[in-house]
């Protein structure tokens, strides 16, 4: 698995969920499971396979979470710097408007709140790029255009 970008605080709500799903949820699975065991037979219990299926959701986003959060980069800000990178703020322009975004990994972003991944076609346009720079992007609405005016 390659690097998994997070923010701290996203880092910390992917090792609660995990520790969620560990206890808590594996526990009511096999509530779950034992009690469609009593009913009987199991090739005609439609809580049994039900329990089952949702045990093998369960354990896939164990196995998820345990691959990101053991692949974690955190993402520190990256202060004053010339150039856009994972962690930087910026502050754009696209025609008369004024846009402030914070460059994550995807499992951060949050792009109605101005936190846009790395990977999406805007951040892969301002990666590496410096203030004053225009900057196009194709974007699923169409082609885009910004000036970059300030790198925090």
């Amino acid at each position: 698995m390659t690097r998994v970008y997070l923010t701290k605080e996203r880092l910390a709500e992917l090792k609660n969920e995990l520790a969620d799903l560990k206890t808590r949820a594996r526990k009511e699975i096999a509530e779950r499971l034992e009690q469609a065991k009593e009913m009987g037979d199991l090739s005609e219990n439609s809580e049994f396979v039900s329990a089952r299926e949702d045990q093998v959701l369960l354990e896939r986003r164990v196995g998820q979470l345990e691959d990101m959060v053991r692949e974690a980069a955190l993402i520190h800000k990256s202060g004053q710097s010339q150039v856009i990178k994972i962690g930087s703020t910026i502050k754009v322009q696209r025609g008369n408007r004024f846009f402030t975004y914070t460059i994550v990994g995807p499992q951060d972003s949050k792009p109605n709140q101005g936190l846009i991944s790395y990977e999406s076609p805007l951040g892969k346009a301002f990666l590496g790029k410096k203030a004053d720079e225009t900057v196009k992007a194709e974007t699923p609405s169409g082609s885009v255009e910004y000036v970059i005016i300030k790198i925090e």
